[in-house]
C-alpha cells in the first residue's frame, strides 16, 4: 500500500510556499499532508494530494522541480509507546529510515515513512498486525 508524494524544491525566501499552496487551491487539489525541510539556499516540500498526478502537471506547468517517491502510511495509536514499537519492528529488520513525519488527530496517528527499502518495510510491519493506509483512506482524513 504505497502512497504517492511529492518533492518540490523551492527557493528559501518568503512567500514561495504560500504560492504552492494557493495554486494548487486554485486547481481544487487538497493537501492532505505535508513537511517543510531547509537549509540556507533552498526548501524541500514533501507533500501528499489529493490528485497527484494533476499536482505534478499543475507543478510543471508553473515551472517548479518537482519529484515524485513512493511512502508508507502507517496508521497507528495516538499513544504512548505506539510509534516506538513499530520503530523497533523496524529497525530490527534493518530497514533504514530515510525520514518520516506524521500528524495525529484524536486517538489516531499517520506517521508517513519513506524508507530505504520500502517493500521489505511493508511486509515487515503488515507481518506484524500493524495498519498501513492507502492512499484514498488517508485522502477521506
Amino acid at each position: 500500500m504505497y502512497i504517492k508524494q511529492l518533492s518540490i524544491f523551492l527557493e528559501n525566501r518568503q512567500g514561495r510556499f504560500t504560492e504552492v499552496a494557493k495554486l494548487l487551491g486554485k486547481e481544487n487539489i487538497n493537501m492532505t499532508a505535508f513537511t517543510v525541510s531547509e537549509n540556507s539556499d533552498f526548501g524541500i516540500l514533501r507533500l501528499i494530494v489529493s490528485d497527484t498526478e494533476k499536482a505534478l502537471r499543475v507543478l510543471r506547468d508553473s515551472k517548479y522541480a518537482v519529484s515524485e517517491a513512493d511512502v508508507i502510511c502507517l496508521h497507528c495509536p495516538n499513544q504512548p509507546g505506539a510509534l516506538g514499537k513499530a520503530m523497533d519492528i523496524i529497525t530490527r529488520a534493518g530497514i533504514f529510515i530515510e525520514y518520516m513525519y506524521a500528524f495525529s488527530e484524536g486517538e489516531s496517528a499517520h506517521v508517513i515513512i519513506r524508507p530505504d527499502d520500502i517493500e521489505k518495510c511493508e511486509r515487515v510491519l503488515t507481518e506484524n498486525k500493524l495498519e498501513l493506509l492507502a492512499a484514498s483512506e488517508l485522502y477521506r482524513l
